[in-house]
């Protein structure tokens, strides 16, 4: 029973620290690090609240520094998703029927670790494991992940607040339930608060989940769910495991407990996923909720108008930041010709002076792309380029796997709006120019909306408003985060709820309620102060 109503206000968005020479937290930090190096982390799987270790040990290395080994996962196979979804139907009643209040306490509490004892640990393991520099780590692991529990809490409860309207002689309430069953939570290495968002969503909202991250993730996620344990988390709401997506996929699809999945990752995979549950329909108690955010082609038009400064600015952080593995990374540029060669210019001169190493040193803007696997595929990419009258190279093109897999910082120019690059999703530090006459601006505005299958960010570049106006008209479909004069990345939770449909997901708005609502199916309650003792209407009566 509840004995009151409970506040949960507004939050703020938590503060990007600077890491400045000498500040306490760029100290602590590197502490942190050689703390991390130093120790081989042995990382088992959680189940049922339970530290679960196979025996099959799967090495984490740094992409930036292939030949150290951070520590092992035990990786899982069928059991243990069998064990993980009886684990979480088991939690399910308890944790369904726990207060509010009791519930929101728990991610807010864990929200409060990340931000104070946690935070260069978040920080640290996301570094290493997934090759990003300090700030971009800070606004993923820590900024973004606290925001995504703290607001969540926030929208959860105005939600709960919801209720229709009631009649003299009744009452109605919304029960705002949890799905019926398990919740499965499928996560990218790109964005360790994407990897901590998903399961956590799901499960605030009542439900359980099992949750399996990508295993080029699982150092900075094996983090996280130890912070969660540590914040009062009951063992079973979330249970985090390592195994391949087929296994997953053939025993998570083919049960009748499924009720839904949080999925980012690739269009391809999402597609697939979908088939596959429909292909299942009759096997499920209800049907299920299917939330995905997959892949971008993300695009940067700039007007004749447009200052060049700005455009390149735009260019080399949307392109370059964290390698450009962002679903929302600028990888297609549209530049009118009487500025594409000031925009050229000043763009080879910033990447020219980007630094490319290890995330131990604080002064390389770039690091390494995730594996093996992506630095083939993108290397396969720029050395075609290089081959291909209709492209030429403007900057960068090394690739070098020798230490770690780097690939620096290239821009390739194409003759040809359709070419490969401007059209394939690349998910790396590769941005594609095409030069257009710059009185052909409407012209343009097609060739971004028709050239790629995805919609999921893009921006306008332009001093000129009545330009603006018409980009974000014509462009209305083209992207679900739409920035005027910025670059298409750098989403903030509750500022800028996040998703994109067409080919790049469901559009289910990372960030905000609308996400929430999927999570949750709600129950209409009528009462009835004083029914009637006789079927009959007036109307039925002559006199």
């Amino acid at each position: 029973m509840s004995l009151g109503y409970f506040s949960y206000p507004l939050p703020v968005n938590e503060p990007v620290l600077s890491y400045a020479p000498g500040s306490p937290e760029k100290l602590r930090l590197k502490k942190v690090l050689a703390e991390l190096k130093k120790k081989e982390a042995d990382v088992p799987m959680y189940i049922g609240g339970r530290a679960v270790r196979t025996g099959n040990r799967i090495a984490l290395n740094p992409p930036h520094e292939r030949n150290h080994v951070l520590g092992y996962y035990h990786e899982g196979e069928e059991k243990h998703v069998r064990q993980a979804i009886d684990a979480a139907l088991k939690a399910k009643e308890s944790w369904a029927a726990m207060s509010w209040e009791t519930r929101a306490n728990i991610f807010l509490r864990a929200a409060d670790l990340i931000a104070t004892k946690y935070r260069p640990y978040m920080n640290g393991t996301t570094m290493l494991g997934q090759s990003k520099n300090i700030f971009q780590a800070e606004i993923d692991a820590a900024c973004e992940l606290i925001d995504f529990l703290k607001f969540n809490v926030h929208f959860l409860s105005e939600i709960y607040k919801q209720q229709p309207i009631s009649s003299p002689g009744m009452h109605n309430r919304m029960e705002w339930r949890p799905l019926e069953g398990f919740v499965l939570a499928i996560t990218p290495f790109n964005f360790t608060a994407i990897g901590g968002n998903l399961p956590t969503s799901a499960a605030m909202c009542g439900n359980t989940v099992v949750w399996k991250p990508a295993h080029t993730q699982i150092y900075s996620a094996q983090m996280f769910m130890r912070i969660l344990q540590e914040a009062g988390l009951p063992d079973g709401v979330i249970n985090l495991i390592y195994v391949d997506g087929p296994t997953l996929g053939e025993v998570c699809f083919n049960h009748p407990d499924f009720a839904g999945v949080h999925f980012t990752g690739s269009t391809g995979v999402f597609n697939t996923m979908w088939s596959t549950i429909g292909a299942n329909i009759s096997k499920y108690r209800s049907y299920p909720r299917i939330v995905g955010e997959t892949g971008g082609k993300d695009f940067v038009i700039a007007h004749r108008s447009a200052d060049p400064d700005v455009v390149a600015t735009a260019l080399a952080r949307g392109a370059f930041e964290f390698q450009g593995q962002k679903c929302s990374a600028a990888s297609r540029a549209y530049i009118p010709s009487n500025i594409a060669d000031a925009v050229k210019k000043k763009l080879v001169e910033q990447i020219q002076s980007m630094k490319m190493g290890s995330v131990e040193d604080f002064t390389n803007f770039v690091n390494a792309v995730i594996d093996e696997r992506s630095y083939d595929k993108l290397k396969k990419y720029i050395d075609n380029a290089k081959k291909d009258r209709k492209a030429k190279i403007l900057v960068g093109g090394t690739c070098d796997k020798r230490k770690g897999f780097f690939i620096e910082p290239t821009v390739i120019e194409t003759r040809d709006p359709k070419y490969v690059t401007m059209c394939e999703e690349l998910f790396g530090p590769v941005l594609t120019i095409y030069v257009y006459d710059a009185n052909q601006f409407e012209k343009a505005l097609n060739l971004v909306d028709t050239t790629s299958p995805y919609a999921l960010t893009g921006s306008i570049i332009a001093q000129d408003r009545a330009a603006v106006e018409l980009a974000t008209n014509v462009l209305r479909n083209s992207a679900g985060n739409f920035y005027i004069n910025d670059k298409p990345t750098g989403a903030v939770v509750g500022q800028q709820p996040f998703g994109g449909a067409r080919g790049s997901g469901t559009n289910d708005k990372a960030g905000s309620m609308i996400n929430l609502y999927r999570w949750l199916s709600a129950r209409t309650i009528k009462e009835t102060f004083n029914p009637p003792v006789d079927y009959r209407y007036p109307f039925l009566q002559e006199q």
